[in-house]
């Protein structure tokens, strides 16, 4: 992974996470069960890949890389919930509810659109950082 995506992953991470932190400290919006699931997969990407931009550690992307699939999953189930694509296996137990809307911007933008939107453009700098990291292993 070349410094240049690692500082992109380590932005985009911090970006999500000070969203994250705005909604729920500033607006006093509660995140739902799901939210939580999602921040424990985003907060410690944060310092992983500032850890890995300083040291200039190409390994970072096997190390974020559970994280960052674990919350694409976890955020992908929680939009097909919100949008009424799929029922819940389970109700949310905990506090408010993994469909309660709480911000609609232009109609569509939601908290956990948001979230996906921040896996998966996390997801694609990791796919293709791993494809890069094989691509320069091989050559060597």
């Amino acid at each position: 992974m070349k410094p240049t995506f690692i500082y992109l992953s380590w932005l985009l991470a911090t970006i999500a996470m000070t969203g994250s932190l705005y909604f729920s400290n500033i607006l006093n919006l509660p995140p739902c069960s799901l939210c939580w699931w999602q921040r424990i997969c985003m907060f410690p990407l944060v310092i992983l890949f500032a850890i890995g931009f300083v040291k200039k550690d190409t390994n970072c992307v096997f190390y974020t890389s559970p994280l960052v699939i674990g919350g694409l999953l976890l955020s992908t189930y929680h939009n097909l919930l919100y949008y009424g694509v799929i029922e819940s296996f389970t109700a949310c137990t905990a506090g408010l509810s993994c469909t309660s809307k709480q911000i609609e911007w232009a109609g569509f933008i939601t908290i956990p659109l948001l979230a996906f939107t921040a896996f998966l453009l996390l997801s694609i700098l990791t796919a293709y950082s791993i494809l890069n990291y094989r691509n320069s292993y091989e050559e060597k």
